[in-house]
Order: structure tokens, then C-alpha cells, then sequence
């Protein structure tokens, strides 16, 4: 009787520890999971930082049950520990846990505190998707930049389909659109394709890196620093824009600037390739007249030997008459 119940409390301890502690995998099970799953919870742990990784894990354990529920039993919460996939979510302070909710894939950054009340209600609130997709068509009338605002504040980030910085910032922009939803707008447009007419609109040109712009009552603002977490973004729609010059916002492009803008941008994205084109038609006119000046030089010279035997044949003639 006394084992049993040495081992009947053996188990509920057992029970006890695993619940505290969150499921680890690894990366194949991790992309399976994002990829199949509705809802993903992913805290990444960085070996230097346990003591910050324990506490972010009992807060997520203690709310893993209610979360679940409010995602209908469709979700995960799980651990990688010391995994470079971080990498493609979190741009900057990697060095600390970072949180990533996926809604079917799509990854959006928790950047609270470990605290399980606050947590909870964020990553509900971050259930649904918050970044806009603009292209050409849409892009005014969204926005209505040009028209004095009246949708809001935007925060826009142009981006390039090859641009590997602007992917890993899919996370970010989600936490921002999600976290100011109902009060400012967070969109993406694609420079390259088919938002490619408002990137030459606002001169970003070719290359591939984020251009992001804060439009703010007939305003806009150009974001030039080089950090991208959400914190220094938040912060740049809600204060610091302003330490940017503010720029009246151009209005859309004519057929004919906007073919110039779109040469203007080739020549400078790939200036060699622009003169190498540039090259053979002045080639092949050069070519051309060389070409054309050979063929009308031809009858001169023709022409100069007839006149010469003419003459010679002239002299001839006038020493038979004397």
C-alpha cells in the first residue's frame, strides 16, 4: 500500500513538471507545424538567456488551456531552443526570447512583457491578420494620401519580391498593424509588380530593400534608420516621424513621367546594362553611315578614272590633228 502511494505521487509530480514546462521541437517539426496548423505559438529560446526563457515559458504554460480554447482547440504552444529560424521573424534583439503567434503561417511578434494577463489578451487580439495589401489600383483609394487622409495615418513598407529583408519583416509589420488596429493603418506594396507605378510615384527606384513611408495628413515621412524591431517602428508612427523632414505628397504620375521615372530608375539600378543598350543602336548608326559614306565614295572614284581616260584620249586626238 505504501509503494502505491509513493507511486500514485510520483506520477502526479511527474504530471505536475510536464505541464509547467512547454513542448521542444525541432525545426522539421516546427515547419510542419506552421504549415499545417491553424494557430502556432512559438517561444525561441537563446541558450545565453534561460533564466528570461523560463520565465516567458511558466507565463505561456499558465496560459496555454485559455488560449487554446479562444483558438477553438485548433492550437499549438511550443520551445526551439537555439534555432536559426528565429532569424527569418525577429529582426534585432534575437539575443532575448522572442515570441511568434503564426495564423496559418502568417507570423506575428509578441513584444510584451512576461505577464500571462497581458499576454493572453495580445495574442488574442493578434488572431486575425493586420497589414493591408496596396497595389496600383488601390493605393489612393485606400490611402487617399493625395486627398488630405481622411482613412487615417499609414505606415507603408515598398518592398521587392527578392528583398530578404523585407520578408523577415512580415512579422514586425503585423505586430504593428495589429497592435494600432482601429487607429492607424500598416499596409505593404509591392514596387516591383503590381504596386511598381506608386513606387516610381514616389521615386524609392529599383532596389532591393524596405522603403517605408509614414503618410500622416497630406504629410509623408520617410523612415532612414536602420533598426526594424517593432519597438522603434511603433515609435516612429507615433512620435518620432516627426524628427523626419516632412514632404508634401506628389500626386500620381503622368504616362509620360512616369515612363521617364521608370528610365530614370533602370539607369540608375543597372547602369551598365542601361549603356550597354544604350551602345549598339549608336553601334549600328555608326555602322550605318560608314556603311553609306563607303557606298557614295565608290562612284567618286569611278567617276575620277573615266574623267582621266577621257582626258587621255582628248590628248591623243589633238596630237593627230597637228
Amino acid at each position: 500500500m505504501g509503494r502505491l502511494k509513493t507511486l500514485l505521487c510520483f506520477l502526479l509530480l511527474l504530471g505536475f513538471t510536464s505541464g509547467e514546462e512547454l513542448q521542444i521541437v525541432d525545426q522539421a517539426e516546427f515547419i510542419k507545424l506552421i504549415t499545417e496548423e491553424h494557430y502556432v505559438v512559438a517561444l525561441f529560446c537563446p541558450s545565453g538567456s534561460l533564466e528570461r526563457c523560463e520565465e516567458f515559458e511558466g507565463e505561456l504554460t499558465s496560459i496555454r488551456e485559455d488560449m487554446i480554447d479562444v483558438m477553438d482547440g485548433d492550437g499549438w504552444v511550443v520551445k526551439l531552443m537555439d534555432s536559426p529560424l528565429v532569424e527569418e521573424y525577429a529582426v534585432g534583439k534575437t539575443e532575448q526570447p522572442v515570441i511568434v503567434m503564426f495564423r496559418k503561417g502568417l507570423p506575428v511578434i509578441y513584444d510584451g512583457p512576461a505577464n500571462e494577463e497581458i499576454m493572453l489578451e495580445t495574442l488574442v487580439r493578434y488572431k486575425e491578420p493586420g497589414v493591408q495589401e496596396l497595389t496600383d489600383s488601390t493605393f489612393e483609394h485606400q490611402t487617399q494620401a493625395a486627398t488630405g487622409a481622411t482613412t487615417g495615418d499609414w505606415l507603408v513598407m515598398f518592398f521587392t519580391t527578392n528583398c530578404h529583408l523585407c520578408h523577415r519583416l512580415t512579422a514586425t509589420m503585423e505586430n504593428l498593424a495589429c497592435k494600432h488596429r482601429g487607429r492607424m493603418n500598416v499596409a505593404r506594396v509591392n514596387k516591383e509588380t503590381y504596386g511598381e507605378k506608386t513606387g516610381r510615384r514616389f521615386e524609392l527606384g529599383l532596389e532591393d530593400k524596405p522603403d517605408i513611408i509614414f503618410f500622416r495628413l497630406g504629410k509623408m515621412y520617410r523612415y532612414k534608420g536602420d533598426k526594424y524591431d517593432p519597438e522603434t517602428l511603433s515609435s516612429f508612427m507615433t512620435s518620432t516621424y516627426g524628427d523626419q523632414a516632412a514632404e508634401d505628397i506628389p500626386l500620381p504620375k503622368s504616362p509620360l513621367s512616369d515612363l521617364l521615372q521608370l528610365c530614370l530608375d533602370y539607369l540608375s539600378a543597372y547602369p551598365l546594362l542601361v549603356g550597354a543598350c544604350l551602345c549598339v543602336p549608336i553601334l549600328l548608326l555608326v555602322a550605318f553611315l560608314l556603311i553609306m559614306r563607303s557606298d557614295e565614295d565608290e562612284p567618286k572614284a569611278r567617276k575620277t578614272k573615266k574623267k582621266k581616260k577621257e582626258e587621255q584620249k582628248e590628248k591623243r586626238e589633238s596630237k593627230k590633228d597637228k
